[in-house]
């Protein structure tokens, strides 16, 4: 998954922004997963997130989602400082961590969260698909 999420970073800055529109829906799911998680409603914040990060999530914590969710150090919803959109790939730079998102069908969805940059490494995520 880091490598995907270095993958996704690099085609980001290489290529820039999408449009608005696909923009604005990104950083709105990516504030949605922080603000459940801060509400403590671990059902919202699961449909939020990627298949494979659900799966990723329950393997780790050995529990279901729902619980698992809010046991993460996850920051509390912040200002969105920038968004860029590439293709099916999104990454939300929020003031205190990074989420990244992907397309599906039913709209985006998180598919790391609480990612902090490590500079030229790899983004340590509290949340992660495989």
């Amino acid at each position: 998954m880091r490598i995907v999420v270095v993958l996704v970073l690099v085609g980001l800055l290489a290529v820039g922004c999408g449009d608005g529109g696909r923009r604005d829906a990104a950083s709105a799911t990516a504030t949605r997963l922080l603000t459940a998680v801060r509400d403590g409603d671990g059902a919202t914040a699961c449909r939020l997130l990627a298949p494979g990060t659900v799966s990723a999530l329950e393997r780790s914590a050995d529990a279901p989602c729902a619980a698992a969710i809010l046991d993460e150090d996850l920051p509390a919803p912040d200002a969105v400082r920038h968004v860029d959109v590439y293709g099916q790939w999104a990454r939300v730079v929020h003031a205190g961590d990074t989420e990244f998102l992907a397309v599906f069908p039913g709209g985006w969805r998180v598919v790391a969260a609480g990612c902090q940059s490590r500079g030229e490494r790899p983004y340590q995520c509290a949340v992660e698909g495989d």
